[in-house]
């Protein structure tokens, strides 16, 4: 017989280096979820993808058990990667922070494709486009629908 759900939990965790302290801890405890359990699980599932920011769902059952699922790293965080800056801009309509090429953005939206709500590559990197923009990042060159 399957296991009663009692909720969901999401988190963000830098991959590998999950600890009880805040805000893991607390928000673990609260759902009564064994923390230390989790932390093991989550940096022995996350070893290659140590310091990324990962997102993380967490599915509670009634008897304190957990499952989880690890998600690809959010679009932000790939493009600050990807342009090596601290963070976006302040006036992203007017002050440009840095720049990808959309050859950079077709590689973002295909390893985000999976937890995305579009069925092509195309769609997807229309989304990383706008993020990018919102950021202060100017994409460059023409678009390769266009």
């Amino acid at each position: 017989m399957a296991k009663e759900i009692t909720g969901y939990l999401k988190l963000q965790v830098k991959g590998g280096q999950a600890n009880p302290a805040p805000p893991i801890g607390p928000a673990l405890g609260s759902k009564g979820v064994n923390i230390m359990e989790f932390c093991k699980q989550f940096n022995a599932r996350t070893q290659d993808k140590m310091g990324k920011v990962l997102p993380v769902v967490l599915t509670l059952y009634s008897d304190k058990s957990f499952d989880f699922i690890i998600k690809t790293p959010p679009v932000v965080a790939q493009l600050l990667e990807v342009t090596k800056v601290k963070g976006g801009s302040s006036e992203p309509n007017r002050k440009k922070v840095a720049e990808v090429t959309w050859e950079q953005v077709k590689q973002i939206a295909e390893a985000k494709m999976p937890d995305l709500n579009c069925f092509e590559v195309e769609s997807a990197m229309r989304m990383v486009a706008g993020t990018a923009r919102s950021m202060g990042i100017e994409v460059k060159g023409q678009a390769p629908w266009a």
